[in-house]
């Protein structure tokens, strides 16, 4: 049984890998660290606006989430303000927001969102 919760973990862990690295080379920007892949949100905005998105959430603040995009080369900074910010790579946008609305149950979520789209 303790083989098999092992198994599980790790197992867990190299999926979350491979998504994250996925991502990075779908869209050429660096994930922030920490940031967990939300697949309904990504499927939600995706099929919405008919675009290819990854949509990541963490309990990081804005403040930090944004600094470690202003550190990534080669991002254009598109705007900022406490509740969110818009960096541009190409044919890529990256957003960061808190807090932030669930399009499938209208709630407003109290985590930061990050989205990378590309067009």
């Amino acid at each position: 049984m303790k083989c098999g919760k092992i198994f599980l973990f790790v197992a867990v862990l190299f999926v979350a890998g491979i998504i994250t690295a996925g991502a990075e080379e779908k869209f050429g920007v660096k994930v922030y660290d920490g940031a967990k892949y939300d697949a309904s949100t990504s499927k939600t905005l995706s099929e919405s606006m008919s675009i290819h998105a990854a949509c990541y959430r963490t309990h990081d603040g804005v403040v930090k989430v944004v600094a470690f995009y202003k550190k990534q080369a080669g991002l254009e900074s598109m705007g900022e303000n406490k509740e969110g910010a818009m960096f541009k790579k190409g044919d890529v946008d990256i957003t960061v927001q808190n807090p932030w609305m669930d399009m499938k149950s209208g709630k407003m979520m109290k985590d930061t969102l990050i989205s990378i789209v590309k067009h």
